[in-house]
């Protein structure tokens, strides 16, 4: 490597809620020499992020642009609801969109979901993070729809969460551009689909290597080899001796032994 060369690094973008560690993990193991560095993104400004080249792959929330990014889907979030430990709806254990229909729903500008319509009834303005929902909500201005991670992430002592049961959810994927799916990036799929470190680069050999003998079967190059005439030793049956070895000392197999021949006496 020249001086001019920089050593191979892989950057891992990743949006609030999304918590790489385990994956971070299996990939310092495997890839010691290959530092990893997390670039933590707004959900709103992680697409734009991977289409500068600021990072290599990304941990998003779905849909993405298909035209121009490759996704692998990793999980579905519950989607919950945000309330004051106090509030009426910590009575269920679980409510539907209709239950919100009299409560004052918070509508963050970074709200990950792709409402038509929200739920409830509108805040005098949209908060402009999803932090500062939390807040209102902590001061009993409205309630929040998010993913159960983002409750998580904003917990406090003084809310809690219900499920929403039939809430649009938010699916969360690894996504990089295309056009830009370096060694590494294949390397990062393996981690996050639970390959082993020989399996990563064994499947693609095992698939390319499928593919030529297909293609020379169809060129008749690869014909199924014919079976020799004499079963091997392996393969004979039960209680056979080999062949040409005629039975020894068997009854009612033609004949007893041949007499010996002993040498001749002289006569004295």
């Amino acid at each position: 490597m020249t001086g001019s060369e920089e050593p191979p690094s892989f950057r891992l973008a990743y949006v609030p809620g999304v918590t790489p560690a385990k994956w971070v993990k299996v990939w310092n193991e495997r890839l010691p020499g290959v530092p990893l560095t997390l670039v933590q993104a707004p959900t709103a400004e992680a697409a734009g992020l991977l289409r500068a080249g600021e990072a290599d792959a990304g941990l998003v929330r779905l849909p993405v642009d298909r035209s121009f990014f490759s996704a692998i889907p990793l999980y579905t979030e519950t989607t919950v609801v945000v309330v004051p430990k106090d509030h009426v709806i910590t009575a269920a254990d679980e409510i539907t969109v209709a239950d919100l229909a009299d409560e004052v729903l918070l509508h963050p500008l970074d709200d990950v979901f792709d409402w038509d319509s929200p739920p409830g009834e509108p805040a005098f303005e949209r908060p402009a993070t999803t932090a500062d929902a939390i807040e209102l909500v902590a001061a009993n201005i409205g309630l929040l729809v998010v993913p159960q991670s983002l409750a998580r992430l904003h917990h406090r002592r003084d809310l809690t969460y219900r499920p929403v049961v039939d809430a649009p959810q938010s699916g969360v994927a690894l996504s990089w551009p295309e056009e830009a799916t370096t060694d590494l990036v294949e390397e990062f799929i393996g981690i996050v689909r639970g390959r082993t470190v020989n399996s990563t680069r064994g499947r693609a050999r095992a698939t390319a290597g499928a593919e030529q003998q297909g293609k020379r079967a169809e060129q008749g190059g690869d014909r199924p080899k014919k079976q020799a005439g004499a079963k091997s030793a392996g393969s004979k049956p039960a209680g056979s001796k080999s062949a040409g070895r005629p039975a020894r000392g068997r009854s009612g197999s033609g004949g007893a032994k041949p007499a010996r021949r002993g040498k001749p006496r002289r006569r004295s």
